[in-house]
């Protein structure tokens, strides 16, 4: 794997990007600036974005000239497609462990950036690994709820669901 630092202009997105990033660009822009760059952006042969949408558009945000770039020319078109799906996709199916999490975060401190924010009401209530805690809820568990559709009947459906159980 060879990473060259390669002129911001001489990569382009995939114009048919299936993922909205827009929410993590800022996040991302931040760990350039904390970490610097610690993960490349991988192109196709044509120098098409295969993944790092986000960084590539927190480099453009931060006014940088130049992006690390690893070019995945040995995919073929089918591989790269799919690629650029799971590598997106995997994060979806992993957990997190709050209390070793809350640990984590509480070594670090606030000086540093994490992407993560603490508040004194999550303080050993959740681990997601193991679902008696959440059962008990004896510290005032909360959840929320995303959705994001252009389907306004499916919206109405859900919405619906979630009312019946408030």
């Amino acid at each position: 794997m060879q990473i060259v630092n390669t002129p911001i202009d001489a990569i382009k997105p995939y114009p048919n990007n299936p993922r909205i990033n827009e929410g993590g660009v800022d996040a991302v822009a931040k760990s350039i600036q904390e970490f610097g760059w610690q993960q490349p952006i991988v192109v196709d042969k044509d120098g098409v974005i295969i993944v790092g949408h986000t960084r590539y558009k927190a480099a453009q945000k931060l006014g940088l000239d130049k992006v690390p770039v690893v070019t995945a020319d040995k995919l073929s078109d089918k591989q790269v497609k799919a690629y650029r799906l799971a590598d997106n996709k995997v994060a979806d199916k992993t957990i997190w462990d709050n209390k070793k999490l809350l640990d984590e975060l509480d070594g670090i401190g606030d000086d540093v950036f994490t992407g993560f924010t603490t508040s004194d009401i999550f303080d050993d209530v959740l681990d997601e690994t193991q679902d008696d805690v959440l059962q008990k809820n004896e510290a005032g568990v909360t959840y929320s709820f995303s959705l994001k559709t252009q389907n306004k009947q499916l919206f109405e459906r859900v919405k619906e669901l979630v009312e019946t159980y408030e």
